[in-house]
């Protein structure tokens, strides 16, 4: 007699799709939520009274809080098993969405988006581990792909669902609409994931884990607040550079000389996956920093609705998952051929962008948009590829925490860099171009020319100000385009020292 049960068989499938479910619904949440806050924050800047570099810090701390804690996902589901781990980071992950949404200051929103994107953290790798624990061999990679897909959308999804709320309510309500979803995703973890198998004396590094926090958080801060303290002129500055540095410095040490570290460094003894740590901090840069600055160069000079702006912002959802899905038979023999054309493609959308002038399009804007999304779709997979062709598997998970680790403070750093360079670059061109304002300046005679700039009125000086305060800032977003396009082809030789990876 046969110990073969369809009706348990049957009950175990509909229990694994039940499970890939939730944690999809989980991780599509999380990939809305870095990109949902994105098209809000110009609202969020008059709401909240706060300058363009400091709004930013909605979107920087969010990703520093998502780099310290992703390399714990390993320690956390050991610690207290996948079950616990799951319904914790999405129930932290929906109480810090409301309070997101409930934030009456600039400080409260910068704190509750670091708790969002620290409980979100582990979503996204802890997903993907328990797909691949539940499901058979057999069914990894159609699993896997579904799950992929929820991945892929949720930064898609994110600014149109994003653009249509903030422009019908106000900017509240993109924290808000995550909140039902997740807690039922809550609800299907609750009920499905079973699996709770945890070591109770398992180690954290805890030496490692709090200097690399205290030094990435001292560099955020450095980073940030750097252009309005006029930078090392600041006592503040001088102490921030100093405490990331000592701690930046201890924590070297420490994981050289660790038994247990919270980060292996035996692995950068791989040429690949040295050479990919280089590219993935790169990849980071080039990755979230365009859409940090589209949203306030589209509506703060141009006055785009939020909904336009958007669906613009999604047209690079839609890129990258073309690419996606083109990856697999471009890179079919050598992921370098891949990875080459994603980072041509991000740099080359930067380029076309810094060929705009103030009177862009709106199908300019969506092809560049969908090209940097299609060289991010098309670098993703072959970057990982050549990193770990070479890593035993037993080091994947290590391997993997730092990935994500550097993708995270790469973009952290850059949207940092590139709204500087904006604000700088805007106060000295329009300090250049009020020299040529003067009554001596034949040109402003002409009605033609001048149109309402007239300098004879208040009105007409005041347009005249806002024109070329306009124009400068034109000039700034252009200039941090170069600086992306620029920085997106330095990666290129770095792939050329790669050693082929075994893809077969």
């Amino acid at each position: 007699m046969s110990g073969h049960d369809p009706a348990a068989e049957d009950q175990n499938s509909a229990l694994r799709w039940l499970i890939l479910a939730t944690v999809t619904l989980a991780s599509t949440l999380y990939g809305m939520s870095i990109t949902i806050a994105n098209i809000t924050l110009p609202q969020l800047q008059g709401a909240l009274g706060a300058t363009q570099d400091q709004i930013a810090w909605t979107v920087t701390f969010n990703i520093v809080g998502t780099a310290v804690v992703t390399p714990m996902t390993g320690w956390l589901t050991s610690r207290f098993g996948r079950r616990h781990l799951m319904i914790c980071s999405i129930l932290g992950f929906a109480i810090a969405s409301i309070m997101c949404g409930r934030a009456t200051s600039l400080t409260e929103l910068v704190i509750f988006r670091i708790l969002q994107g620290a409980f979100g953290a582990p979503l996204v790798p802890l997903s993907q581990a328990i797909i691949l624990g539940v499901f058979p061999r057999r069914l990894h990679s159609m699993a896997t792909a579904v799950w992929g897909m929820g991945v892929v959308f949720g930064p898609v999804i994110g600014p149109t669902v994003g653009g249509y709320i903030s422009e019908a309510q106000d900017w509240r309500w993109v924290f808000y609409i995550i909140a039902p979803f997740s807690f039922l995703a809550l609800l299907g973890a609750w009920l499905y994931i079973r699996d709770d198998r945890h070591n109770p004396n398992s180690r954290l590094d805890w030496t490692g884990f709090i200097t690399l926090s205290i030094a990435i958080a001292a560099l955020q801060l450095m980073l940030d607040r750097g252009n309005r303290l006029d930078w090392f002129d600041s006592t503040e500055i001088l102490i921030e550079a100093a405490v990331g540095c000592i701690c930046f410095y201890i924590f070297v040490v420490h994981i050289l000389t660790t038994k247990s570290p919270y980060l292996n460094p035996l692995l950068f003894k791989d040429r690949n996956y040295a050479l990919g740590v280089v590219l993935v901090f790169i990849y980071g840069m080039l990755n979230f920093t365009p859409m940090v600055l589209f949203p306030s160069m589209l509506q703060e000079l141009r006055g785009y609705p939020d909904s336009i702006i958007g669906l613009l912002l999604a047209a690079r959802g839609v890129g990258s998952l073309v690419g996606n899905f083109l990856v697999v038979w471009i890179s079919r023999h050598d992921p370098r051929i891949g990875l080459t054309l994603g980072f041509v493609a991000q740099a080359t959308s930067c380029f076309l962008l810094a060929q705009f002038d103030i009177n862009m399009t709106t199908s300019g804007v969506a092809w560049a948009s969908a090209l940097q999304g299609f060289g991010v779709g098309l670098g993703w997979v072959p970057l990982t590829i050549m990193m770990f062709s070479r890593i035993a598997p037993e080091h994947i998970p290590e391997g993997a925490a730092v990935l994500h680790l550097l993708r995270n403070i790469g973009s952290s750093i850059y949207i940092s860099l590139t709204i500087t360079l904006i604000i700088r670059s805007t106060t000295s061109n329009y300090m250049d171009m009020i020299s040529h304002i003067t009554p001596f300046n034949k040109i402003l005679d002409f009605p033609s020319v001048s149109g309402a700039w007239s300098m004879q009125t208040v009105l007409g000086l005041s347009n005249l100000s806002g024109e070329i305060e306009r124009q400068a800032a034109m000039i700034g977003y252009i200039n941090a385009f170069y600086l992306l396009g620029i920085t997106g082809f330095v990666a290129i030789p770095f792939i050329f020292f790669a050693q082929k990876a075994n893809t077969r």
